[in-house]
């Protein structure tokens, strides 16, 4: 997608060169071992099953590297996104992502794919099946396939051609770890709305 494309928040975030919100050495050497997953090729199916046990690992060390900082929910979003680490050509863009209680997602996917792993609370991810043929535009029927619930230390791994949708249905603040092979504002990708039957284009705010 090309920067002209995005709104100017994306735009000014997502054109900066390669960033790293937090250089402990944990963090650290969880990218060297991303880059060496990217580094040692194969399908999309492979590529999740080496990134999945990084992003396992890391949550299980979120006490030695999870900084106060890095909690910065959006009100108006529902939940915030701050940059771990991007590289700069947007791939293998790793944030963390907090919600506000009793906020949620539309069904959406990322153009790419992603390992989430929880770090603080528990959240509800539902899965959703597209039926209809692609052929409208603007038109998606979705079906709600199933249910994942992430908590500290678990993980939910989604293919690029996945539909989900996330709430916090709890009390609190909850905080997960999100590895993706892109960044998901360079990416074609929709939010759907089951009940109207629409696809639309979809962009999150990122902070820096």
């Amino acid at each position: 997608m090309d920067d002209a494309m995005l709104p100017t928040a994306e735009r000014a975030h997502g054109g900066a060169p390669h960033r790293d919100s937090s250089r402990h050495p944990a963090v650290a050497a969880f990218v060297d071992a991303l880059r060496a997953a990217r580094a040692a090729g194969g399908d999309e199916r492979a590529m999740l099953a080496r990134v999945a046990p990084l992003c396992a690992g890391l949550a299980a060390r979120r006490r030695e590297w999870l900084q106060p900082s890095l909690f910065t929910p959006d009100p108006e979003q529902g939940f915030g996104l701050q940059v771990l680490h991007e590289e700069s050509d947007h791939a293998l863009a790793v944030f963390v992502v907090t919600w506000l209680p009793g906020r949620s997602t539309m069904p959406h996917d990322h153009g790419t794919w992603a390992v989430i792993a929880g770090l603080e609370g528990t959240e509800r991810n539902a899965l959703w099946e597209r039926l209809d043929d692609r052929t409208r535009p603007g038109y998606a029927e979705l079906r709600r396939t199933g249910e994942r619930t992430v908590g500290p230390g678990e993980l939910i791994l989604l293919p690029s051609d996945s539909i989900h949708s996330v709430v916090n249905d709890t009390d609190e603040v909850t905080v997960s770890l999100h590895a993706y092979g892109r960044h998901v504002n360079f990416n074609a990708r929709s939010q759907f709305d089951p009940v109207a039957r629409t696809e639309s284009p979809y962009q999150v705010r990122v902070q820096e």
